[in-house]
């Protein structure tokens, strides 16, 4: 009898610890984020080079469809100066080259950008197109003070014709593509190259600007992608957007609500990210702005959720 329940108690304790260890090694499968570094990485990566990005864009659209846009009420850029004098055949060549903060003080530029405009183009013209090139156009969020440097050159069309500073007195909205190639080196040198498929609409809402991002590009199968290339430990990653993204001026321009679908086929892994939750990871409501992003990750079988801030 004695021998019956030391042996029965055994058999409990090997199973108590069969689970013990099946539920351990189910946790850190699912929660554990250093599945999930790169991905991280390159989401960060790809706000920084948006946010610097919609920034080019804002000035282009300040010198060319002059003042009461996205930049400062002086109708100009902040702490950068503006060259239109290169005049060649039929183009002419505006240069910005920065040296300082941006109007809304959030971010510290300098290199320069380059925009090319077909003379006999106007920019409110439905249909508009202008090239512009960045070169070292190194910009630092001083949020995070994590900073970049961009070179490269895209196209942009002014797809519903319009200017920005006629919302929403004369339109409701105006919608851009932006298009092209950029490569993209970071605080430890590493430079890669990305291409770019973004749509950008630009609305209203109490007197604030609020920009709508979607994908456009098509590549390897993936659709709706706003960008894709190689990441810092030079995977090929793949960014969808499934739900518009929308950033806010009330929110510093922040996403505060979409998904995008990050990934990377190379490693079986990528994540969903879904944007506008607050500090105790709940979705934002009314008026407040988020201070999170949702990440649903997935890894060789395995997966779980992540609320990381944003940068």
């Amino acid at each position: 009898m004695k021998t019956m329940k030391i042996l029965t108690m055994s058999l409990i304790l090997v199973t108590l610890a069969f689970f013990s260890l099946t539920s351990c090694k189910k946790t850190k499968n699912i929660s554990d984020p250093a599945n999930t570094n790169s991905i991280q990485n390159l989401a960060n990566d790809e706000n920084q080079a948006n946010a610097a990005s919609d920034e080019a864009m804002a000035d282009i659209n300040t010198v060319l469809g002059g003042s009461g846009g996205l930049k400062s009420s002086e109708g100009r850029p902040c702490n950068a100066t503006i060259d239109s004098t290169a005049i060649a055949n039929d183009t002419i060549t505006y240069y910005i080259t920065y040296d300082g903060l941006n109007c809304a003080g959030n971010l510290n530029r300098t290199g320069q950008v380059e925009i090319k405009k077909h003379i006999g183009t106007r920019w409110y013209q439905v249909g508009a197109t202008i090239i512009y090139k960045y070169t070292n156009f190194h910009v630092t969020h001083i949020r995070s003070q994590k900073s970049l440097t961009i070179n490269g050159q895209k196209t942009m069309t002014n797809v519903t014709g319009g200017l920005i500073f006629m919302i929403p007195q004369y339109i409701t909205s105006v919608t851009h593509k932006d298009q092209g190639y950029i490569t993209v080196t970071f605080n430890d040198t590493t430079t890669k190259s990305w291409n770019v498929a973004r749509q950008v609409t630009y609305t209203k809402a109490d007197n604030k600007f609020v920009l709508t991002i979607d994908g456009f590009g098509s590549a390897d199968g993936y659709d709706n992608l706003v960008m894709w290339g190689t990441n810092r430990n030079s995977e090929q990653f793949y960014i969808q957007i499934l739900q518009s993204v929308v950033h806010k001026q009330a929110c510093q321009f922040d996403p505060c609500s979409g998904q995008k679908k990050i990934t990377i086929p190379g490693d079986a892994k990528g994540a969903t990210l879904t944007f506008g939750y607050d500090t105790n990871n709940q979705p934002v409501t009314g008026n407040d702005c988020p201070t999170k992003y949702k990440v649903d990750w997935f890894k060789n079988g395995n997966s779980g959720t992540l609320y990381l801030f944003l940068p």
